[in-house]
Parts: structure tokens; sequence; C-alpha cells
């Protein structure tokens, strides 16, 4: 191993948390470890088959043949806030959520921290489709809450996860069996307040086809049993981090983000395909990152209007 190395791997901590973001850098020996445990969740029924097929079987859990050499997993959280965002229909205006995890503003920001330590010193970095959640927690990054979010000390749940792959060598290699937040243990605030009684009390691993946000960033139509009422973001569902106490201090955070006016909202509402759209529309949706998710935008935004209205 080159000597510099353990002196790399904390240049890119430190110059990750020059901007407030935070990591981690495991070997790639645990990419098979990853598919293990999920595997064996599945096997066990602890996943829903349409779950797993939809969410969890299109992971890469080999090192792709064009990477020559990459030896660690580099998994990265950046703080992120919810995204406030305002459409006018019929002279009334309505301010609705983006939830934290959905901007990839900081994706970029931080590949490019990476990309400038690593490339300058002779390693290279590739992105990577690993389970990032179960990743950042195994490495020792975050830990599970009871409603199967990843909290971060200083972020609680408010944060965007980001794998990649390196050439770097991984020198201190961290690894954890996944764990519980610790003030989870006499708390249930979350499984109190979910609606869709997703969250059970026993284990941080939540009844996923029941959950809300499985069901509103599918293409499919609303299960019969949700209740249009229990909806509460464009995207998502922010409920259980909103009662969560470890998200206290952020409840109040956001960035206030687009706005669409009364001829926009319309084009939305009415599922106008995204090459239809005025170049101005596409590109506010581009920025909030639903641009590739119109179906669902359009559905979502019809129910959220017809419960805010009288």
């Amino acid at each position: 191993m080159a000597a510099d190395v353990p002196e790399i791997t904390r240049l890119v901590y430190s110059e990750l948390e020059k901007k407030g973001y935070k990591g981690r850098i495991i070997s790639t020996q645990h990419i098979a470890e990853l598919k293990e445990e999920i595997e064996a969740r599945y096997k066990e029924r602890a996943l829903d088959k349409i779950f797993y097929q939809e969410r969890l079987a299109n992971f890469e859990f080999t090192v792709p043949s064009n990477i020559l050499g990459a030896s660690s997993i580099i998994i990265t959280s950046a703080p992120q806030p919810q995204q406030r965002v305002i459409f006018n229909l019929m002279g009334k205006t309505y301010h609705l959520t983006i939830p934290p995890t959905y901007s990839g503003k900081t994706d970029k920001k931080i590949e490019n921290i990476l990309l400038v330590t690593l490339k300058s010193r002779g390693f290279s970095l590739y992105p990577a489709v690993l389970p990032a959640k179960l990743l950042a927690v195994r490495s020792g990054l975050a830990k599970y809450g009871k409603n199967n979010i990843t909290y971060i000390e200083g972020m609680g749940s408010f944060h965007r996860l980001k794998v990649f792959l390196s050439d770097l060598p991984a020198v201190e290699d961290a690894w954890f069996e996944s764990r519980l937040m610790e003030q989870c243990n006499k708390c249930s605030a979350c499984v109190n307040k979910c609606p869709t009684k997703a969250i059970t009390p026993d284990r941080f691993l939540i009844q996923a086809e029941k959950c809300l946000t499985f069901h509103n960033e599918r293409q499919n139509e609303f299960p019969n049993w949700i209740k249009p009422s229990w909806h509460n973001c464009l995207i998502g569902c922010m409920d259980c981090q909103l009662t969560c106490p470890v998200n206290k201090r952020f409840f109040n955070w956001f960035e206030e983000a687009e706005s669409f006016n009364e001829r926009e909202t319309e084009l939305i509402l009415e599922g106008t395909p995204r090459h239809r759209l005025p170049k101005a529309t596409a590109n506010k949706l581009q920025r909030l990152y639903l641009l590739d998710d119109m179906n669902l935008i359009s559905r979502n935004l019809n129910i959220l209007i017809k419960r805010c209205s009288p």
C-alpha cells in the first residue's frame, strides 16, 4: 500500500467536511455482504415481492468490468432541506413540499470534491449503483430509525446519500451490523403517526408495500385503501420525519424552490408530455429533478389540489 493512502483518506474526509458533507470509505469486498443481506431478508419474507423486484433487484452487486482496480466504496451524505414549491390555479396558491432526498443538487458538488482530491493523486472515481441506506448504516455513517430512514449526526434524516467506487484502497474499512438509533428504543412517534401503518414498533425494516412513498413514486394508480387525505407531499411523504424528535431542529428547514403560474400548473395537471412543455416550465421541473417523473407529478398534484380545495 502506498505510504500516502492514509493521508489521502484523511484529506477526502476533510475536503467533504469543509462543505458540510460527510463520508466513509470501505472495501469493495463488502459488496457481496450487501447482496447476501438483502437476499436473505427477501427469502425470509421480510421484504414484499413487488417492492423487492422494483426497488432492490437492480443494484449492481459486482464491480463493472470497465472499472479497473476498484477496491473501495465511498459513501457520502449532504445535508438537504425540504423544498417548497408554489402552484397557482384559479386564483389560489398552493404551497407544496418535496422531501429532502429528491434534489440532486449536491451530487455533482460532492463528485467534484472527490474527483479533484483523488485524480490529482492518481486515483479514479466512478458512480455506483448500490443500496445507499444499507451501505451508510453498515459503514457507520448512519443509523436506522424505526421508519427505515437513515439518520446522521448533525443532519437527522434531512440528507441525501451518494455512492461511488474508487481504486483508492480502504485503510479503515469499518463494518457494523445494521443498527437502530438509541433514541428509537423508547419512542414510537413515527409508528403512531404513519397513516398507512407501514412502520412497526419491533424492527427498523418497515412494511414497504404499505408505505405511502413507495406508492406515490410508482406509475400505477393508487390502491383503493390509500385515502386522499394521507397525501402530504408532491412526491414522497414527510409524516414520519416531521414527527421524529431527532429531526426537531429541522422541521422548518425549507428552501424556497420553483413557482408555477396558472398555465404551467394546468399543463402539469393535464399530464402534458415533457417534449410539449414550454422550455421555461420544463427547466423548472428539471431544477426540481422531477422532469423525468411527469406522470407521477401530474397524478400527485391532482390529488393534492383536490385535497386542499374546499
